[in-house]
């Protein structure tokens, strides 16, 4: 149980944290985010912009390719010379749209691939493009120009060469000035390839940043099991099921108004880490190879790990990190056993096995009640899963069921939403449809 009924986290902190598991993804990403963050917060900076809309660009940069669903899309925008798809960015601004404070940031994120293209660019798709997306767009294509070497200062001439050379075509030609202005500055280069990044960028928002009580963190955390979820319409609405589920296990345990809206939060971040496995293997229909297994058997480490640095998020890490632990002790990743593993956890596991094998997938449909009660009580038999979490679920199986048919329908309508948005502005193949 908790001790106190305060939690403030900054917006910073959490998308810090989505920021930094969405570049593990694969090592060529290695800190893409914060790069273009840094080099975008530098080039307002230098532009006069004012301080709130160089704070935005920066939060921009730290979320710019949040879109992005495959990992060959990712890397394939790594490419300097790509022909960049929009839909990612389009997919990035729905999704923060829901989301007050970082509404503004979706539409920069929306158009941070349009080219100037000698002016055309102040349009796209018959909207306006504003400044922060050229800005964006600059900021991102230096980032992936950038090298591993020791001399940063010998190799910016040749990024600094290839920039100025789309200046009107591909870039905004105010942004690319600006750019040449910073480009002659040592500490520039030295900064946007430091492993110190993650505090510099800290040190300039520290005063900024957006404060979030728990509703503001609950908001935010259902965006996120957006972002995890929506990159496959095979978990489009898991993490809304596991968060509703675990929160009404924890009410009829007896948890606190307050515990109870934590432990939602919780489920809603449980599978953050899942941003570190590519797509590919989260909807491969062949058997898995042990590598592919090892990855996705990371997944709440990195939920961990890209959490823990957040001093009040301690319990709220604890319960929905270690869904993947169990009381033999031979859950993963820690092994924790028995006597150290919280109630939160145990509840957080239970919900997360019931929603997995009730809800429906796209290549199957979820399990009947005998079914579903069966697996559960052979996992509480095996010591897989609390016995009396298990038991009381089992006893109120039809409320717990319908409320996640509930829920998870109403989210399939978002997902939908979200996929015919995306096909009516780039007129592509609509995903499949989702049901409950």
């Amino acid at each position: 149980m908790l001790t106190t009924n305060r939690i403030h986290v900054t917006l910073f902190d959490l998308v810090t944290s989505l920021s930094d598991v969405t570049d593990l993804v694969n090592p060529a990403l290695d800190d893409h985010h914060k790069r273009v963050a840094y080099i975008a917060y530098s080039l307002a900076h230098a532009m006069g912009q004012a301080d709130k809309d160089c704070n935005d660009l920066l939060m921009a940069g730290m979320l710019h390719d949040i879109g992005a669903l495959s990992l060959e899309e990712k890397m394939n925008m790594l490419n300097f010379e790509t022909v960049a798809s929009h839909r990612h960015g389009e997919a990035g601004g729905f999704l923060f749209k829901s989301f007050a404070p970082l509404a503004g940031i979706g539409e920069m994120i929306i158009f941070h691939h349009v080219p100037w293209e000698n002016g055309k660019g102040t349009q796209h798709n018959g909207r306006e493009v504003p400044l922060a997306s050229h800005i964006l767009h600059l900021a991102d294509r230096v980032a992936v120009l950038l090298k591993k070497t020791k001399d940063i200062l010998g190799h910016s001439h040749d990024v600094v060469r290839r920039i100025e050379a789309k200046s009107g075509q591909e870039f905004m030609p105010e942004v690319v000035e600006a750019f040449l202005s910073l480009s002659q500055k040592s500490y520039f280069w030295l900064d946007v390839t430091s492993r110190s990044l993650s505090s510099l960028l800290r040190r300039k928002v520290s005063v900024k940043s957006v404060d979030l009580d728990l509703n503001g963190i609950t908001s935010l955390a259902q965006v996120f099991s957006r972002v995890i979820d929506f990159r496959s319409s095979f978990t489009a609405t898991h993490s809304s099921g596991v968060a509703t589920i675990a929160e009404a296990m924890a009410h009829m345990i007896g948890y606190s108004e307050y515990e109870c809206g934590m432990m939602k939060i919780a489920g809603y971040f449980h599978d953050l880490g899942k941003l570190a496995v590519p797509t590919e293997i989260l909807e491969k229909h062949t058997p898995l190879t042990k590598l592919e297994t090892n990855i996705i058997r990371s997944h709440p480490f990195y939920t961990y790990r890209a959490l823990e640095h957040i001093e009040d998020f301690s319990t709220i890490i604890k319960w929905g990190a270690f869904h993947h632990e169990t009381p033999n002790g031979n859950g993963y990743p820690f092994n924790i056993g028995r006597n150290d593993l919280p109630l939160g956890s145990r509840i957080v596991a239970v919900a997360d096995v019931f929603t997995a094998i009730t809800e429906n997938r796209p290549y199957r449909l979820g399990m009947d009640a005998d079914q579903a009660k069966s697996i559960l009580r052979k996992m509480a038999v095996d010591d897989q899963l609390d016995c009396k979490i298990t038991d009381l679920l089992i006893h109120n199986y039809q409320e717990m069921n319908s409320l996640r048919e509930q829920v998870q329908s109403d989210l399939s309508g978002v997902y939908t939403e979200m996929q015919s948005h995306l096909n009516s502005v780039y007129h592509t193949t609509a995903a499949p449809t989702l049901s409950h």
